[in-house]
């Protein structure tokens, strides 16, 4: 099993947040976890398995305390992000108010110069209409007049022909002609009439169709002028959300770059900042060890000692002299006596 670790409580404070919570930003921490659960526990005992379970427990709660502040950033930027939509919302709306109300003096003169147009085509119809009522009655007139000419010329060879029978039954002739002539009278009044109406009907029906098609130009050209004024509104629209999103994205490309500078810095300062501690850890490691061995042969060195001067004592206590003693014990220590070695 290699040697076992655990996980460093991981903090994150929210001046980190803008350089941490962005792409790749969190590549250090995942790599501490992978590191500090590197590890390959005996699950065939309980402790190994109770070792994996505590490695699994730590890996979630580093992730909760990584997330549980990145979601608290993520929240302040949508609130942050909220007042300038709000904003940009009420610039365009008065933008669009204003644009409505500096264009509307001209829309009205333009409405007001296609009526005009209107009246006019229906005037000049009406007028048209009149002209060829006139030139009517004046063609109408005119026949009347040859057909009279004609009846006189009929009515002069009648009166030739049968001028002996007219003399001879002159009485008889006047009271029928009176009758005739009443008769004809009436005919020519009812034709008259029949005709005037006619010509009435035409002139009714020449004047509607006239407004008719003056009103549905109207109505087409106004229309037209709508949609030509909807096509220029969605037209600026258009370009005026292009713009925007231009502007968005430009700024969205800036923080990018911004945020991207800052990781990178931020990284540096992190791979420094691990580099160093790792070589202080090193150093400090070297040293504890470089200690460790100096107490080691401290210790050795004294506990030698100790055990040379119960052996020298033991020599003496044997009735062997001081200096025999001392340079048999240096002897035995130095391994210079065969088959005599002093427990240390």
């Amino acid at each position: 099993m290699s040697e076992v670790t655990d996980l460093t409580v991981i903090e994150i404070k929210t001046e980190q947040a803008p350089v941490l919570y962005v792409a790749g930003g969190l590549d250090a921490y995942l790599e501490q976890i992978r590191q500090a659960v590197n590890e390959v526990p005996d699950l065939s005992t309980k402790k190994g398995r109770d070792r994996v379970a505590s490695l699994a427990a730590q890996v979630s709660r580093s992730k909760t305390a990584i997330e549980k502040p990145g979601r608290e950033y993520l929240k302040r930027l949508k609130e942050a992000v909220r007042p300038a939509e709000a904003e940009i919302k009420r610039f365009v709306d008065a933008c669009d108010e204003l644009r409505d109300a500096t264009r509307r003096p001209l829309t009205e003169w333009e409405a007001e110069q296609e009526r005009i147009k209107a009246e006019e085509a229906m005037n000049a119809m009406h007028a048209e209409a009149l002209v060829m009522n006139e030139e009517f009655d004046r063609q109408r007139a005119a026949q009347i007049e040859a057909d009279h000419e004609m009846a006189l010329l009929m009515n002069d060879k009648f009166d030739r022909d049968r001028a002996a029978q007219i003399e001879a039954d002159h009485e008889m002739a006047l009271l029928m002609n009176d009758k005739f002539d009443r008769d004809r009278e009436e005919q020519r009044r009812l034709a008259e009439q029949a005709q005037r109406e006619h010509e009435e009907r035409i002139k009714r029906e020449a004047a509607e169709q006239a407004r008719r098609d003056a009103e549905a130009k109207h109505k087409a050209e106004i229309e037209a002028a709508a949609r030509r004024e909807a096509e220029e509104k969605a037209r600026a629209e258009q370009a005026e959300r292009q713009r925007i999103e231009a502007e968005q994205r430009a700024a969205r490309e800036k923080q990018e770059a911004e945020a991207r500078a800052e990781r990178e810095k931020a990284a540096a300062v992190e791979a420094e900042r691990l580099k160093a501690k790792q070589a202080e850890e090193a150093r400090l490691a070297e040293e504890k060890r470089k200690a460790e061995e100096e107490a080691r042969r401290a210790a050795d060195k004294e506990h030698r000692r100790t055990v040379n001067r119960r052996v020298y004592a033991d020599l003496i206590a044997q009735g062997i002299p001081e200096e025999f003693a001392q340079k048999a014990v240096l002897a035995i220590a130095g391994g210079k006596v065969q088959d005599a070695h002093i427990k240390y």
